[in-house]
């Protein structure tokens, strides 16, 4: 019951962030100040969730390998998706959001294995903060871009619907893996978050909300570690 609740929790927040960019007012410095709250979120979630618990299955080798990984996998599609979404920055987003979301939601499937509420609160509130603007901002720019309401938020919805079942994998397929591939899982999701982080969040919210951008990472990064305190 909590992984479905969890993951409904999480993946909503892409509609309804799309939902905003597509109806709703979205000025441009508030946009940039919730990605931005939303990336300093995120440092503590990879920090805290996904990179500690794994350094205590994988020696600090191997931890690097993995997280280096995922950061290289991120980086050369996200110079794939520069390349072939060009002239459409709002697909760009979604798809750069689909291969980050992928494996940051099969982290937050993993975590749900044995663990109390509590003890995924930071990584679920970090993955929420992120999607909500986000998804506001892509569906933004495919409106601006010409595409119809309805087009742009059935894509939004089918993304959230795919990152939802890469949690239910997450926690159902991996279930009896051993302590080692879930820490390796874990670090490849924390390295490409973190060149998410550094290559399409910060520089998105800098655009946006120039002024107000480092306040908005240090908001999110205390809210997420806040969060991370209920575990103990």
């Amino acid at each position: 019951m909590m992984l479905f609740l969890v993951v409904a929790i999480v993946s909503a927040a892409l509609i309804l962030g799309a939902v905003w960019g597509l109806y709703g007012p979205l000025p441009s410095p508030v946009e940039g100040f919730m990605v931005a709250l939303a990336g300093g979120a995120l440092i503590v979630s990879v920090t805290i969730e996904l990179i500690e618990p794994a350094s205590h299955h994988l020696a600090f080798p191997w931890l690097a390998v993995a997280t280096l990984g995922g950061a290289a996998g991120f980086t050369l599609a996200d110079r794939w998706l520069d390349h072939s979404t060009a002239e459409s920055e709002g697909t760009g987003l979604l798809l750069a959001i689909t291969f980050d979301g992928v494996p940051e939601n099969l982290a937050l499937g993993v975590a749900l294995i044995g663990a109390g509420w509590q003890e995924v609160a930071a990584l679920a509130g970090a993955i929420l903060l992120s999607n909500l603007p986000e998804a506001a901002g892509g569906a933004k720019e495919m409106r601006a871009g010409g595409m119809s309401r309805g087009r742009a938020l059935g894509l939004w919805s089918a993304t959230a619907g795919l990152l939802a079942a890469a949690a239910v994998a997450g926690n159902l397929l991996l279930r009896d893996a051993g302590p080692q591939t879930l820490a390796a899982i874990r670090c490849v999701a924390a390295g490409a978050v973190t060149a998410s982080l550094a290559t399409e969040v910060f520089p998105q919210a800098f655009r946006e909300d120039h002024y107000g951008t480092g306040i908005a990472v240090a908001i999110g990064l205390l809210t997420a570690f806040g969060l991370s305190l209920l575990a103990g």
